[in-house]
């Protein structure tokens, strides 16, 4: 089977001929609060994000209440070290009710809402509020009934690729297609929370795209814009962040999410950095054109008279360029010129005997 690399979520075109998708992950960051989720969807529309992601889980979809031992996070270099998982995903996700609410305001101010699905019971639901698209996360990327159960709805497939080997994407791609999915994005993505730049390795995403015949992306939890603008100089045509009105305020993803002023600036960059990409050009663009008058060129720079020889006093080259091209002083110098030649003259042939 031959696989389309473009792929089309809602209304928006996602490939090489488009500028990158940027989908604006609100997560936990709406700290409990709809009608903070409401100002994050305002803000992350007037930012020009294309699209707002959510995460549909319940704590008890992802984990057990259980107080001790791999249930309680004891890595004290975590974001989250002395909590249980259960209280953690109490704390952070998104209770269902607010879905619809959330989705049609992004809806109304013309960003493409979607979700990670977490459990089949999320894909159910997700489908009863017709989503354009599904995300999977990097931790459920090898999750293969997950896989093939959003794979069976048809919808376009955004899969980060954290952790994952080769062999594992290989299973993964395969199940997907294998179940239904024509339109699959694989987003590289480190999965450390934040993630700095000299662990990202997005040179891996002009390889990914050649094994996987697939547009890809980036899921980026680096701090800034720089590694998102370098991916799409790399051919991303998707980028995925964190979003937050403001870190200060907390939240369980706040640390490593953009505030509103770093979104924009986000879009901004990656859109110059895909237009700047262009095509494999030589010579002067159109743009150009003008400029070349700015080049050096040969001319005569002082009162010469007819049969005069040009010698290296006489002749220079300078700006502009409207006289012959420098790489001839050699040729015309020892040459006499056929008539009277005033300084500042452009040297052109005709002028040569």
């Amino acid at each position: 089977m031959k696989y389309k690399s473009e792929v089309m979520i809602g209304s928006r075109e996602i490939g090489r001929n488009s500028s990158p998708f940027i989908i604006a992950e609100m997560s936990g960051n709406h700290n409990q609060s709809l009608e903070r989720a409401l100002e994050i969807v305002d803000s992350a529309a007037k930012t020009g994000a294309h699209a707002l992601k959510l995460q549909t889980y319940t704590p008890d979809t992802m984990t057990l209440d259980l107080q001790e031992g791999e249930f309680f996070i004891k890595d004290k270099d975590s974001l989250w070290t002395g909590k249980t998982l259960y209280a953690l995903y109490g704390e952070a996700y998104t209770p269902w009710e607010w879905h619809k609410p959330i989705f049609d305001r992004a809806r109304e101010l013309g960003m493409i809402p979607f979700s990670t699905p977490f459990d089949d019971t999320a894909v159910d639901f997700l489908e009863e509020l017709d989503v354009d698209c599904y995300k999977i996360a990097s931790f459920e990327n090898t999750d293969l009934s997950l896989i093939r159960r959003v794979a069976a709805t048809g919808k376009p497939m955004i899969i980060s690729t954290g952790m994952a080997t080769i062999a594992e994407l290989d299973d993964t791609v395969r199940t997907a297609r294998d179940a239904g999915c024509k339109d699959l994005i694989l987003l590289k993505c480190t999965s450390t929370y934040p993630a700095t730049a000299n662990n990202t390795n997005i040179l891996t995403i002009p390889h990914m795209r050649e094994l996987f015949r697939c547009e890809v992306g980036l899921s980026d939890h680096t701090m800034g814009v720089g590694v998102s603008v370098a991916s799409v100089a790399l051919g991303a045509t998707v980028i995925e962040k964190h979003f937050t009105l403001n870190r200060a305020d907390g939240g369980v993803d706040s640390t490593f999410s953009m505030e509103p002023a770093e979104m924009s600036q986000l879009v901004v960059e990656t859109e110059s950095a895909w237009q700047a990409l262009g095509q494999i050009s030589y010579g002067a663009t159109e743009a150009e054109k003008k400029s070349l008058a700015f080049r050096r060129s040969l001319y005569v720079v002082e009162d010469i008279e007819a049969g005069d020889v040009l010698t290296a006093s006489n002749v220079r080259a300078i700006r502009p360029g409207l006289g012959l091209p420098t790489k001839y002083m050699d040729i015309v110098l020892g040459k006499s010129v056929t008539r009277n030649v005033s300084r500042g003259t452009a040297l052109v042939w005709d002028l040569i005997g």
